[in-house]
């Protein structure tokens, strides 16, 4: 394999990982908040003892997503110093402004949260995680500012080989980010609501603290049912998006070959990447073009045709994405997002009619449905930037022409190993810490102190 390659690998590995955590953080965030606000306009005790159990999770999941994501800038460096030096001069400014504003705010009012309780009074203290919550979504925010970038390079020009930006403005309001952000943290709400909604199914499948779980589940289902429901009607906002500024990308996820006025939805597609055509297709006629301009017609671009568009506009080359990685991750992505929606609703609708919800034959399964939203996540990301390629930065520079010149091979073969064993050990830990105090219940939670001395020793 190429440095090319690995490097990709490296970075790939490193990215859905940290990413494990980022969306649980923004769910926790607001959910946390909402409970505790409850608490200081109610005055009932059970509202409090759930802000902290749920409190402790959050704070073993962010000390995490922290770890893991000083691990990413560092490779902008080392693997890819070519890419670094070409959109720098872009990149600096959101990075910036995430690390200095976004995450020291939510890092001090995070500490003021942990041990402010009895210190602080009751609204500094709800004032304290909403800022928290803020704070998260703003680190997001501007991380996808800087992604964006990426996906449609606006306010810049290149000059001596480097983007220069020319305009802060056009890069902070730039379409992809309206689409990107609000999908994005649609689904860190969503992923917050699952999770606390399995690990409540799991404790009342137990009958144990039924009070605190129950009304914990009722919360994150209303939660998670807006949430999810946000995050499809974003997500087709941003599909539309996606067939005007990367066509390319939604060519590869529908498996389309060929242009098509009205084009057609591919329900289950075996194709041929190397000859460009299909091995076997079901499709329905006109749903992709309703999907893509909410009409039964419109023309959407195919692979073989935005080939040779691309081949004309950017010079010989091989545009195509690996199909059948975008074609499949969307599915997953959109098929996992669908049956949380089913799956919530028809809690929701049991809950409504005051039916018993723990009697549910389909109850059992909740703590496994924690694993939904992070296939969505996962696949939606790979989607996202597998899609993309050949491009690092869309229309501008080739992935392949990002990588430092310098780095060989057998180097980042190493640090690959070395990262993807570490990493696999710190999800362990987390799995293992997560799992602990989900078992435990409320109260016999470890204090706060005692957490941090498990996660990071004496």
């Amino acid at each position: 394999m190429n440095p090319t390659s690995l490097a990709q690998w490296q970075f790939g590995i490193t990215t859905i990982y940290h990413f494990f955590f980022v969306p649980l953080t923004i769910g926790l965030s607001v959910l946390i908040a909402i409970m505790e606000t409850l608490y200081v306009r109610t005055g009932q005790e059970l509202y409090k003892r759930m802000t902290k159990f749920w409190g402790k999770f959050f704070l073993i999941n962010f000390a995490m997503g922290v770890v893991t994501g000083i691990v990413q800038e560092f490779q902008f460096g080392m693997n890819w110093s070519e890419y670094s030096r070409f959109v720098g001069n872009i990149f600096g400014a959101p990075l910036a402004i995430e690390a200095l504003l976004a995450f020291f705010l939510e890092s001090t009012f995070l500490g003021l949260w942990i041990f402010g309780w009895e210190r602080l009074s009751p609204k500094m203290h709800l004032a304290a995680i909403w800022l928290v919550a803020f704070g998260v979504n703003m680190s997001a925010l501007w991380i996808l500012v800087a992604n964006s970038f990426m996906q449609q390079p606006v306010g810049y020009a290149v000059v001596d080989g480097q983007a220069v930006m020319t305009d802060f403005w056009a890069l902070i309001g730039n379409s992809h980010v309206w689409v990107q952000f609000p999908h994005t943290v649609a689904a860190g709400l969503t992923t917050g609501a699952f999770f606390v909604m399995g690990i409540s199914a799991y404790q009342l499948l137990r009958k144990r603290e039924t009070a605190l779980f129950n009304r914990s589940f009722q919360i994150a289902n209303i939660f998670g049912i807006i949430s999810v429901f946000l995050v499809i009607l974003v997500g087709h906002s941003q599909g539309q998006h996606m067939v005007q500024v990367q066509p390319m990308k939604m060519a590869a996820a529908e498996a389309l070959w060929e242009s098509e006025d009205p084009a057609s939805f591919s329900l289950f597609t075996i194709g041929d990447q190397k000859n460009l055509n299909d091995v076997f297709a079901v499709r329905i006629p006109r749903v992709l073009s309703l999907l893509s301009y909410n009409r039964l017609e419109g023309e959407v671009k195919g692979i073989r045709n935005l080939q040779m568009e691309y081949e004309l506009q950017y010079g010989q080359g091989n545009y195509v994405p690996s199909v059948f990685t975008a074609y499949w991750s969307f599915r997953i992505m959109v098929g996992a997002g669908f049956l949380m929606f089913f799956l919530s609703a028809w809690t929701l609708y049991r809950i409504m009619r005051r039916w018993p919800i723990v009697t549910g034959r389909y109850f059992k399964y909740y703590p496994l449905a924690i694993l939904l939203p992070y296939a969505a996540n996962t696949t939606g990301w790979l989607l996202t930037e597998m899609g993309r390629q050949p491009w690092v930065v869309f229309g501008l520079m080739k992935t392949a022409d990002g990588v430092s010149s310098t780095v060989s091979a057998g180097s980042v073969m190493v640090t690959l190993i070395g990262f993807t064993l570490v990493y696999g050990l710190l999800m362990g830990v987390d799995i293992y810490l997560l799992a602990k105090h989900a078992k435990a219940g409320p109260e016999t939670l470890l204090p706060v102190a005692d957490i941090s001395t498990e996660l990071f020793g004496e």
